[in-house]
């Protein structure tokens, strides 16, 4: 029976909407291109924090080692970004077997995707907290104490974005298993 011309021009849109995943691709390759960048970065930081150690205070060497530390997170993010994101909505990355894969990669979903970034997130606005409290000479510039305060108000934001992306994840998760237990659509 000869498929009717409404039906053969629906499979072809939907073939390209599925091949429309590919655009991102060659946004994870200018991550990876820009992770690059990051590394001359970090090891600039470390030849500078290197360069001075003798002359700097305790507090500057704190100060440097923490601004490697935050170039490390944004590094993990970013590599978070473009495995999660290639391996979630543009294609499986074969890695099963692999003696490196990541065990984060483990059951790897949208969701959880979000409850990492938004938990890196967290995590890196919490070391530049810290060096704003190790500096609070530099905070004050921003007119007295306000740039303390508005790091902190973000920092705390970051922090209730991951608790509720994550409560929230836990619900569906928690739905979606108690639909599947007794055997019911879970939709």
């Amino acid at each position: 029976m000869a498929r009717s011309g409404v039906k053969q021009f629906e499979e072809f849109f939907e073939k390209i909407i599925f091949w429309g995943r590919w655009v991102q691709a060659p946004m994870y390759l200018g991550l990876i291109f820009g992770s690059f960048m990051y590394l001359y970065k970090f090891f600039e930081e470390l030849y500078h924090l290197y360069d001075g150690v003798v002359s700097y205070t305790e507090a500057q060497v704190m100060l440097g080692i923490l601004g490697l530390v935050d170039i490390s997170m944004v590094m993990n993010l970013i590599v978070m970004v473009i495995v999660g994101g290639y391996s979630i909505f543009t294609s499986k990355i074969d890695v099963d077997h692999h003696e490196d894969k990541p065990q984060w990669l483990e059951d790897l979903d949208a969701g959880k995707l979000k409850i990492k970034l938004a938990s890196s997130l967290a995590s890196i606005s919490g070391v530049h907290l810290l060096k704003t409290f190790i500096d609070v000479r530099g905070a004050r510039d921003m007119e007295g104490n306000e740039g303390i305060i508005v790091e902190i108000a973000i920092h705390l934001t970051f922090i209730v974005s991951a608790l509720l992306l994550a409560y929230t994840e836990k619900i569906q998760h928690s739905y979606h298993g108690h639909g599947a237990a007794e055997g019911g659509d879970s939709h």
